[in-house]
């Protein structure tokens, strides 16, 4: 049987779309917890050297519910090596291009490379493969996360590069359950895209709104002398609205930690993480949420954070840069042992 392929995201789309009838029916298809959970092949990448990536990420049905799933028979990749370095802590929503898998030299245009998730009693697969209409640049990443508005970019943010990450401190670390771990991560960006700038589909910064507000109070006083811009409404509307092909997100350089590895309810940082995965819920502390301000970056650079883990363990924690637009990860490998009695 001859199969066809779809990029996630179209396919997710599809599925959204199939499945948002109006009204309260619509409520049974969001869940706080306990629904099923979806890998997603992104795309595959080429470096200038020739070398090739399959980018994976996932999407979960649930608003509220964390996932763990070990590396096995229900987290796994095939053909090869189960653990290709997939997450095993599985945040809430849609989750995009969250790792990337080597591709070998031999791995030909009708090979495929399978990851298998089994959440809640549903297994489901996602199929990677080399197929041409499948291949994904920063601009098309871009798209996706929401920075770009369906066909529209710019010489500028054609050109924006990932933040570049300095990890201060050892990859590998020891604590004890109860104690306190500071983490420090030096980060540098290009500065774009610009943290004011306003993208058709996506996001302009928090601030905008505020200012639209101000500018609304003193129209509604003017109402009379003059006619409201039809071109600035809908450049507000655009602004605002996550009613678009993608999502729409804030644009900005923040930095954030998360649970990549190990149980996250066990875990608590401070001061509270940005989310990572695109809760569009409105006052989120997420860059896809209506009323989320990007954070002033640290004036030297230098963003730090703490956490603390309540139960002993191996964790991988993972802290994201991010631009707006694109994003750079470091992890960090976190043995907690159990407190001396």
């Amino acid at each position: 049987m001859r199969r066809f392929y779809l990029p996630a995201s179209l396919l997710i789309l599809g599925a959204a779309m199939a499945l948002a009838p109006m009204g309260a029916h619509a409520q049974r298809h969001s869940y706080p917890g306990g629904g099923p959970l979806y890998p997603a092949y992104e795309g595959w990448t080429e470096a200038d050297d020739g070398t090739r990536e399959m980018l994976f990420g996932y999407m979960s049905d649930n608003w509220e519910d964390e996932m763990d799933i070990p590396i096995s028979d229900a987290n796994w990749f095939s053909p090869g090596d189960q653990d290709r370095g997939q997450p095993t802590h599985f945040l809430p929503r849609r989750n995009r291009f969250v790792f990337a898998v080597p591709v070998p030299s031999s791995f030909g245009p009708e090979d495929e490379l399978v990851w298998t998730l089994r959440a809640n009693g549903e297994e489901h697969r996602a199929y990677g493969t080399l197929r041409a209409d499948l291949y994904v640049d920063n601009v098309v990443i871009m798209s996706e996360t929401g920075t770009l508005g369906a066909g529209t970019s710019s010489p500028e943010i054609r050109a924006n590069i990932p933040p570049v990450i300095e990890l201060l401190g050892d990859t590998e670390r020891t604590v004890t359950a109860g104690e306190t771990l500071t983490l420090e991560a030096l980060v540098s960006d290009d500065g774009q895209p610009a943290r004011n700038s306003l993208q058709f589909g996506g996001g302009g910064d928090a601030d905008d709104d505020d200012e639209e507000g101000e500018e609304a109070s003193e129209d509604e006083d003017d109402e009379e002398e003059a006619a409201p811009d039809p071109r600035r409404l809908l450049e507000q509307a655009l602004g605002r609205s996550t009613a678009t092909v993608t999502v729409s997100k804030r644009l900005g350089l923040h930095f954030t930690w998360f649970v990549y590895r190990g149980p996250g309810e066990t875990t608590e940082f401070n001061p509270p993480q940005i989310k990572p995965w695109e809760d569009t819920r409105p006052y989120a502390n997420s860059p896809w949420a209506l009323g989320f301000r990007v954070p002033d970056a640290p004036e030297d650079g230098r963003w730090v954070s703490e956490v603390t883990f309540s139960e002993p363990g191996t964790y991988v924690l993972r802290g994201r840069a991010d631009d707006g637009g694109l994003y750079s990860d470091v992890e960090v490998t976190v043995l907690v042992r159990a407190p001396v009695l």
